[in-house]
């Protein structure tokens, strides 16, 4: 497989490239991004994405994709006080990068790990 010219391959990138894979591959990461991906939105309306995952390590995670600045959180000053969430421009660059891979999952992915030997939708 050939690599993009510009970029170097070395122990840089590939600490960068983990680093990178382990954030977004972080169990729940990659679904509240997917739910940023609609747009801004409100906590209650990331959590109804979300399906399973609490408020507390919701909070979690969304700090954790703060911090990382794939994630902005946006505070309205309104009477009671409103909170959004958006990705940012990172964010949605990384969304790009995985979108063939959300693709990927809903052609081979049938629910049974080491199964998916045809596309789900030919089943």
């Amino acid at each position: 497989m050939k690599t993009d010219p510009k970029f170097k391959i070395d122990d840089t990138a590939c600490r960068a490239f983990q680093r990178t894979a382990e954030l977004a591959g972080r169990k729940w990461n990659a679904a509240i991004m997917m739910g940023l991906a609609l747009g801004m939105v409100r906590f209650t309306e990331l959590r109804e994405h979300v399906d399973g995952i609490s408020d507390r390590l919701l909070t979690a995670r969304l700090r954790e994709l703060e911090q990382a600045q794939l994630v902005a959180r946006t505070v309205i000053p309104t009477t009671p006080v409103q909170v959004r969430y958006a990705l940012t421009p990172a964010g949605e660059e990384l969304m790009r990068v995985l979108s063939p891979l959300v693709g990927w999952a809903h052609r081979w992915d049938t629910g049974v790990a080491n199964h998916a030997t045809e596309p789900a939708d030919s089943v």
